[in-house]
């Protein structure tokens, strides 16, 4: 008799246990590596809208200037 749910590689096995998992619960105050609250990458976006906008600038006026 053949058992159907029977993986030889395991790999289903181990997919399903991935996947039923529950995440560990951090500790209060654990720095996490994205940030809760998303403010790392908008300060990053403005910062790099800033130096564009200087760049524009910089490069209208030595063209005024020439």
């Amino acid at each position: 008799m053949a058992d159907n749910d029977y993986d030889p590689a395991g790999s289903t096995q181990m997919f399903r246990a991935f996947v039923d998992e529950t995440p560990a619960p951090q500790a209060p105050g654990a720095v996490t590596t994205y940030g809760s609250s998303g403010g790392g990458s908008r300060t990053g976006v403005i910062a790099a809208v800033v130096v564009v906008a200087l760049i524009v600038v910089g490069a209208v006026v030595w063209l005024a200037v020439k």
